[in-house]
C-alpha cells in the first residue's frame, strides 16, 4: 500500500518542472543534450519533475523512448526528488469505432504501469478527451469512471484540470468533488490559461471541501496569483529552464516575505510574457532555447516534435526577457 500522504508532503512547497526532449535535427533525442539537462535540473532547487507531460510531448513518444526518458532522470535526481509521469493515450483513427474506448484505455493502462514500473512516484492524469463526443451525463461517468480504474490500481493521481483549446475536457463541480474524494488522488494541477474564474472556482472547492489534496499550479501565466489563491507547488513548462527563481516566489510567499514576493513575481511574469504566447504550443521549443542560451544543451539539440521554427529575432526577445528579469 502506498503512503499517499507521505507523496503529497514529498511534492509540496516548491517546484516541478514540466520538461521537454531535447532532439536532434532528425528528430531521434540528443542522448548527451538530454543527460545533461537531468544532471542540470537535479542540481536545481526543485522537489522533482514532470515527465512524459504535454512539455515532453509525452504522448507521442516511443514506448522505448519513454522508457529512456525515465530511467535517465530516475538515476540522475537525488532520492528525494520525485517524478511524476503523465499517463494518457493519443486516439489512434484506425481503431474500429466501437472498440475506440476500449483500446484508449488499454492503451493509457499500460503506459500507467509503465511508469510506476520503471520509477515514477505519482501519475499526472491527461484530460480524456475521448469522451468529449458524449452526451454530457454519459461523459461525466465515463471521466469519474476511468479516473477510479486508475485510483483502483493503487496509482498516486494527480487531476490535470487542462483548457480545451490545448487539448483539456471540462470537468463540472461535481465530477471534481467526485474525483478529490477518491484517496489515491492526491491533488490536482490547473492550466487554465486565460480563464481565471476557472481557477479561482476550483481553488474555492479545494480550500472549502478538500483542504488535504494539493493544488498544483500550472499557471504560466498568473504564476504568482495562483499562489495567491490556494497553490502550494508547481507544476510548469515555465520552470523548465529557470526554477529557482520560482522555488523562491513559492517559499516568499509561505514565508509572508511579500516584497520578495511581488519583485519575483512580477519578473516571473515578465518572462512568461515573452515565452508564453501565441501560438501557445510553440512554449516548448521557446523553453529548450532558453537552455540553449543557458548554456545547459547545444543548438543542434533544440528541436522537438511540434514542427515549429524559431527566428533570431524570437531568440533575441528570449535573451532579452531573461536578461531584464534577471532569472536565476
Amino acid at each position: 500500500m502506498r503512503d499517499y500522504k507521505l507523496i503529497r508532503e514529498q511534492l509540496t512547497g516548491g517546484m516541478i518542472p514540466a520538461v521537454p526532449v531535447p532532439r536532434s535535427a532528425d528528430g531521434s533525442i540528443h542522448a548527451q543534450a538530454h543527460e545533461n539537462y537531468a544532471e542540470y535540473m537535479a542540481a536545481q532547487r526543485i522537489l522533482g519533475v514532470a515527465l512524459w507531460v504535454h512539455t515532453g510531448r509525452g504522448l507521442q513518444l516511443t514506448r522505448s523512448e519513454r522508457e529512456y526518458v525515465l530511467r535517465c532522470w530516475r538515476t540522475r535526481l537525488k532520492p528525494e526528488q520525485a517524478i511524476v509521469a503523465g499517463v494518457g493515450s493519443l486516439i489512434d483513427p484506425s481503431w474500429p469505432e466501437d472498440e475506440r474506448i476500449k483500446r484508449w484505455s488499454a492503451s493509457s493502462h499500460a503506459m500507467a504501469v509503465d511508469a510506476m514500473n520503471w520509477g515514477a512516484d505519482a501519475l499526472l492524469v491527461f484530460p480524456p478527451v475521448i469522451f468529449r463526443e458524449l452526451a454530457s451525463s454519459e461523459r461525466d461517468q465515463a471521466i469519474i469512471d476511468y479516473h477510479r480504474s486508475l485510483a483502483d490500481q493503487g496509482y498516486p493521481l494527480i487531476l490535470f484540470y487542462l483548457y480545451e483549446e490545448a487539448g483539456g475536457i471540462k470537468y463540472s463541480p461535481e465530477v471534481l468533488k467526485v474525483l478529490l474524494e477518491l484517496p489515491q488522488v492526491i491533488g490536482i494541477k490547473m492550466a487554465t490559461l486565460d480563464s481565471v474564474m476557472t481557477m479561482q472556482d476550483v481553488s474555492v472547492i479545494l480550500h472549502n471541501h478538500f483542504p488535504d489534496k494539493l493544488f498544483f499550479t500550472g499557471e504560466d501565466r498568473m504564476f504568482g496569483y495562483s499562489l495567491m489563491r490556494g497553490a502550494k507547488s508547481a507544476l510548469v513548462g515555465l520552470g523548465a529552464a529557470f526554477p529557482n527563481i520560482q522555488a523562491d516566489l513559492i517559499q516568499a510567499y509561505s514565508e509572508g516575505n511579500y516584497e520578495k514576493f511581488m519583485d519575483l513575481s512580477a519578473r516571473i511574469d515578465g518572462f512568461a510574457e515573452a515565452a508564453f504566447v501565441a501560438p501557445m504550443d510553440k512554449y516548448i521549443l521557446r523553453m529548450l532555447w532558453c537552455l540553449v542560451l543557458a548554456g545547459v544543451i547545444p543548438a543542434e539539440a533544440a528541436g522537438e516534435l511540434g514542427g515549429y521554427e524559431i527566428s533570431q529575432d524570437e531568440i533575441d526577445v528570449l535573451r532579452q526577457a531573461i536578461s531584464s528579469n534577471q532569472l536565476y
